[in-house]
């Protein structure tokens, strides 16, 4: 009896394994998940264009776009499973999916930050003023990076700091308020940071170019066509951005007004974004050596500051594949892989 019952469980994990694998092959909806950044507010306007929609009626699914306005809790969504993808940092890519086991892939190297992320200070005129202040940034993330980097050029240490965790969406309003506030944030709150009272600039992500890479970034399993949509429509949508006339303005004034700020505002962030319009940029970018250099001074920092998990003995705990197939640290446990394939699809104009 116990036999027959123990072969009726098996079947019956057999047929639920089989329905389950049945339906993600069968899957046509997909859900995206984004957040506000200068360089991710093209999505907006891919959707609310019918851009998206377009793409992924060509491919037979339905692609649902959502804001989510806190950052970190954006990519926490993705990695637990309500999103299929995700718009992240390089080093949020590997710190929260990849680290928490979700088998992740930059789909879509949009940008790096050239001065869109900075330190903003008042009462002071340099890092080496932040020495002994409490700083708010978003804790762990590609701010805390940035800090870090800041902090070592400039002799000092986080040992000279308080960091206060904050989200984006609270930072700016409570630097405002703060007579003697320091910040750590990126565009669009870097901007209103920066137009407080008293506030100095006194580091931005132009000093450490090419570093902090703004991505979108699928499970590595997803479907094919949701892969080719997405990427079809960024660089459409990027198209009208780049090109001049009624199109171009359109889109800039709904981006602008979306994110919270002007025409004259967003514009002038867009020159802080290193954008690449060009699928072929994109793909040079992430095939470069340089990127391979990022990727490996971003997981040091992640290991030193303990995000790979007290059991992780080194940084090599995380498999980081390249486009060429060569991989950073452990070949048994890849989780975030930077693959060119659609990227140069589109630049091929075969999606």
């Amino acid at each position: 009896m116990m036999n027959i019952k123990k072969g009726l469980l098996l079947i019956a994990l057999v047929l639920s394994t089989l329905t389950t694998h049945t339906n993600a092959l069968a899957k046509d909806s997909f859900k995206v998940a984004w957040s506000h950044y200068t360089g991710w507010e093209p999505w907006a306007y891919a959707d609310e264009s019918g851009i998206l929609k377009k793409w992924a009626d060509k491919y037979g699914i339905d692609i649902e776009l959502t804001l989510i306005n806190d950052y970190i809790e954006s990519i926490n969504l993705y990695t637990t499973g309500a999103y299929d993808a995700c718009t992240m940092t390089n080093m949020d890519a590997l710190t929260i999916p990849a680290v928490g086991g979700i088998d992740s892939t930059a789909l879509i190297v949009g940008d790096f930050s050239n001065g869109n992320d900075g330190i903003v200070i008042k009462n002071g005129e340099s890092v080496k003023d932040l020495k002994g202040r409490e700083v708010r940034l978003v804790e762990l993330s590609v701010s805390h990076y940035m800090l870090a980097r800041a902090l070592d050029m400039n002799g000092l240490s986080e040992r000279d700091i308080t960091v206060v965790n904050t989200s984006d969406a609270d930072i700016a309003a409570l630097f405002v308020s703060d007579p003697n506030g320091a910040v750590v944030t990126w565009n669009p709150p870097l901007i209103e940071t920066r137009n407080a009272k008293d506030a100095t600039l006194v580091f931005d992500s132009s000093k450490i170019e090419g570093e902090i890479v703004d991505l979108m970034v699928v499970k590595t399993n997803a479907d094919e066509r949701f892969k080719k949509a997405l990427t079809g429509a960024w660089y459409e949508t990027l198209s009208k951005i780049a090109g001049r006339g009624k199109t171009s303005e359109e889109a800039l004034s709904f981006m602008a007004e979306n994110s919270g700020g002007t025409v004259a505002e967003f514009k002038s962030q867009l020159k802080t974004t290193a954008m690449f319009y060009s699928a072929s940029d994109a793909v040079d970018f992430t095939k470069s050596d340089d990127l391979k250099k990022t990727m490996d001074d971003v997981r040091n920092f992640s290991f030193d500051k303990g995000l790979y998990g007290a059991d992780a003995e080194n940084a090599d705990l995380v498999g980081i594949e390249y486009p060429d197939g060569t991989i950073a640290g452990d070949k048994n446990n890849v989780k975030l892989r930077f693959n060119d394939t659609f990227m140069k699809l589109a630049a091929d104009e075969k999606l």
